[in-house]
């Protein structure tokens, strides 16, 4: 199982093992050997023996592995390589619209990420979340954006993503999963687009996204710290809650349960 603070997972073509060490080694909270989309139908044989051959090599390494999808020929050798790679932490199930496909991911013995992807699979997020075995959810914008008709890049696709955003929040908190990754930010080049979006999630209670490119990494970590100032003003409510009081104030605004919870939740994620 990855380490449940993930901040950023990293996509890596099965194709290129050249780049699963360098992945590894970016400073990604998870790499995602990828099986499916970036690997051509040619080379998914190939894709298999590198993650195989990768594992065996750096026996210490954690990865996740994004499997074919269900109905795809390609599948059952994914999910049967996968069970038996002590070096495969986890399975990112890409268009997961039902319960049964979860449950075949499950069997291979490792814990599932869904990829929401279409509107079947929106719609079925409740049983999807609640199977045994699901980690953590996340979605893919784009390939949702197409099922739909709906136009990606537009203010109306942010406003159908934030429902989707919060649709995975609270299927993984009424779950008990892992917190809910972001979709990808595929301007892999606009480090200030990437990072208001990140912060925009972040402000929704989304912990953490999918990246396609090593760049992409530090500039989603840094978004997502509290800022000095945040820091400071959790500090000073730790601080003034000592005395023991059930409500007080701090910087002319009361202090109660929540926002104490807020504010330990603050310095939690920065570490102290």
């Amino acid at each position: 199982m990855m380490n449940s603070i993930v901040r950023t997972a990293l996509f890596v073509p099965g194709s290129r093992p050249e780049r699963f060490a360098k992945a590894l080694a970016c400073g990604a909270d998870a790499v995602i050997i990828d099986l499916e989309d970036a690997v051509e139908s040619a080379l998914k044989a190939k894709a298999r023996d590198n993650l195989a051959a990768f594992l065996a090599a750096e026996p210490a390494a954690r990865v996740l592995v994004r499997v074919n999808a269900a109905g795809d020929p390609e599948q059952a050798a994914d999910l049967e390589l996968c069970g038996r790679l002590p070096g495969v932490a986890g399975i990112l199930l890409p268009k997961a619209e039902r319960a049964a496909q979860v449950r075949v991911a499950v069997a291979c013995g490792k814990p599932v990420w869904p990829l929401i992807e279409s509107a079947r699979g929106l719609l079925a997020l409740g049983e999807i979340a609640a199977c045994e075995g699901v980690e953590r959810l996340t979605f893919g914008g784009l390939d949702l954006a197409l099922d739909i008709g709906m136009s990606n890049g537009t203010p109306a696709a942010d406003s159908v993503y934030d429902q989707v955003r919060l649709s995975l929040l609270l299927h993984s908190r009424v779950n008990d999963l892992q917190p809910p990754l972001d979709t990808v930010y595929p301007a892999f080049d606009d480090a200030e687009g990437l990072a208001a979006t990140i912060r925009h999630g972040r402000d929704l209670g989304l912990v953490g996204a999918l990246c396609i490119h090593p760049k992409q990494v530090g500039v989603v970590h840094a978004a997502l710290a509290p800022s000095a100032e945040e820091l400071d003003w959790a500090r000073r409510v730790l601080q003034a809650a000592q005395g023991g009081a059930a409500a007080f104030q701090v910087d002319g605004q009361m202090v109660d349960a929540p926002v104490l919870g807020r504010a330990r939740r603050l310095l939690a994620n920065a570490g102290g």
